[in-house]
């Protein structure tokens, strides 16, 4: 039977409460991102440095998306090679996203983790959530970031991004098309994913420096109410936004 979560109730926090309760939480769960692997777009699920099996996952793949220079979708596919799944598109794309439902996640008192509801789920419970991944990809600093369908949580640059680490960047969380207050904000996550978040203010925005002279991805996180409070406690967003830093010619 199922025990009522020791951790919180989010049926009184509403999303603003989540998210600020949210900043004091480990940033635990796996993100998705594009890098580059051998000369292709490759769409990475992992934290940190630790690259996991991607194409196991792609059944939770939900959309993949591109666009032109101008903001204009281009056919954009992912194709499996060996074992990572590039991106495959016939033109030539500025922007690539994609989503992921990775479905319910329950973990009881114990610590162990459970791929579904908390209602299934027997003995106390620590947290359930719904989790879903976004990711967006820029080929070039000054790429038009469209808002795209179905990310619920979006983060964009505002202007063109910097060509030098260092220099600062702001950047806007939407969700659901609206600026996002109380989004945490991890400037890379691949080389620091465990960083003391920055926090995004009334406006969404928050301004934080470009990390690496090469790959950058940075990572929004967002925990928001349940739409479906007797299956789990809250629903987490994450999104990323990646862009490489050129470097001196060789």
């Amino acid at each position: 039977m199922f025990r009522k979560s020791k951790a919180f109730s989010t049926a009184a926090l509403g999303i603003a409460g989540i998210a600020t309760f949210a900043a004091s939480i480990p940033a635990e769960a796996h993100s998705i991102w594009f890098a580059q692997r051998a000369k292709q777009t490759a769409l990475v699920y992992g934290v940190g440095a630790d690259d996991l099996d991607m194409v196991s996952r792609m059944d939770k793949v939900t959309s993949v998306t591109g666009y032109d220079a101008e903001g204009n979708p281009v056919e954009t596919s992912l194709v499996v090679a060996g074992p990572i799944p590039v991106v495959n598109s016939e033109e030539p794309i500025n922007v690539v996203a994609a989503a992921v439902d990775y479905g319910m996640w329950t973990k009881d008192a114990n610590g162990k983790w459970y791929n579904t509801g908390k209602d299934e789920v027997d003995g106390e419970i620590e947290v359930s959530e719904h989790n879903f991944k976004y990711a967006v990809h820029m080929f070039s600093l000054d790429a038009k970031v469209p808002m795209i369908p179905g990310h619920a949580l979006q983060i964009v640059p505002v202007g063109d991004v910097p060509e030098d680490m260092g220099q600062p960047l702001m950047v806007k969380a939407l969700y659901n098309g609206k600026p996002a207050a109380g989004v945490s904000i991890l400037t890379d996550y691949v080389t620091d994913p465990d960083q003391i978040p920055a926090m995004t203010g009334a406006d969404g925005t928050t301004t934080i420096r470009v990390r690496n002279q090469g790959h950058n991805v940075v990572t929004g996180i967002l925990f928001t109410a349940p739409d479906k409070p007797e299956k789990y406690d809250r629903m987490e967003q994450r999104a990323t936004l990646s862009f490489t830093l050129p470097h001196l010619p060789e």
